[in-house]
């Protein structure tokens, strides 16, 4: 059988960046010809949409004012409860408290209490770490939280903060929850969007004052803006790569299917595969991006020459 000569013109082939020299009338034995493969398709030659952006945009309700991320709804609002979910239903945040509590009150027995709400099962709270406290009170601690909502685990954290007074003490937790898998890309700005929450009535909690503050100019918005559009560029990111290879993968298979050709691994660049015509089952391939294309299994091109050839396999 003989040998096809395919002169397949790219860059970064091997160490080679150019172009290879197109073979000359002497260097392409009798029964052999030049051919040019189809280009090389995909996405990656794309612009690639760039990523929305991210917002994080105060509201305001009538006993709190609150930071809503973009997409989110606000789902309850009350005089003692606002919740936030999430555009898949699959994260939200709470803010919920009470005045006229027993000043000894335990705050992990507060958050067991706020979060049976939710009727979660296999409730589980861990010990409690000092944090800072939310403006309007004096202590507050942490406690990451895992459980299940209908079978499927959820984790977050959840702040106890603690405002105590003569007779009494006013306590509210801020909550960010999510399905289990999720919470890795939640956590580090979540919690943060949790705490905006601010009481612009007096009703609030049924006590008075205790958490106004300015929650647009405060450090802790500005935080959790930033690692909320990080977290935004992060996602989008993965969710663009994800869709561009599923494209490359269906016009791939496409133009197999229509064309009569195959995608082949080039072992100098693993980066640019070849697509090649279905009329030869072996094809060989030199550092400078010559091909060489033929059914007979037996022939080695390296045999009598002084190129670098190897054979490349079919991509699956």
């Amino acid at each position: 059988m003989h040998l096809l000569v395919c002169a397949y013109i790219f860059s970064g082939c091997g160490d080679n960046s150019k172009s290879p020299q197109p073979l000359s009338e002497a260097e392409i034995p009798a029964g052999m010809f030049v051919v040019t493969p189809l280009e090389e398709s995909g996405s990656n030659t794309e612009k690639k949409p760039e990523a929305p952006e991210a917002r994080l945009e105060v509201k305001r309700a009538r006993f709190f004012s609150y930071v809503l991320p973009e997409g989110w709804k606000l789902q309850e609002d009350g005089q003692f409860a606002l919740t936030m979910v999430a555009p898949d239903q699959k994260a939200l945040t709470i803010m919920v408290g009470n005045s006229g509590l027993f000043p000894d009150y335990p705050p992990g027995r507060f958050v067991y209490d706020k979060l049976m709400a939710l009727q979660p099962q296999n409730l589980q709270i861990a010990d409690g770490q000092t944090c800072a406290p939310i403006k309007g009170f004096q202590h507050a601690f942490a406690f990451p939280v895992s459980y299940s909502i209908g079978g499927v685990p959820c984790r977050g954290l959840v702040k106890c903060h603690i405002a105590p007074y003569y007779g009494g003490a006013t306590m509210a937790i801020t909550a960010a929850l999510s399905e289990a898998k999720q919470w890795a890309g939640y956590s580090s700005w979540l919690p943060l969007v949790a705490d905006q929450v601010a009481a612009v009535d007096g009703a609030a909690f049924g006590m008075r004052g205790v958490m106004q503050q300015n929650i647009e100019t405060s450090t802790a918005y500005a935080e959790a803006a930033r690692e909320y559009r990080d977290w935004s560029q992060r996602n989008w990111q993965a969710v663009t790569d994800h869709r561009n290879a599923t494209q490359d993968r269906q016009q791939r298979d496409f133009r197999e299917n229509l064309g009569a050709v195959q995608t082949w691994h080039n072992p100098y660049d693993n980066q640019r595969p070849l697509e090649l015509t279905t009329q030869y089952s072996y094809y060989w391939v030199d550092r400078q991006g010559h091909v060489l294309g033929t059914n007979d299994p037996s022939v080695n091109p390296n045999q009598g020459s002084t190129g670098d050839w190897q054979m490349m396999q079919k991509r699956q």
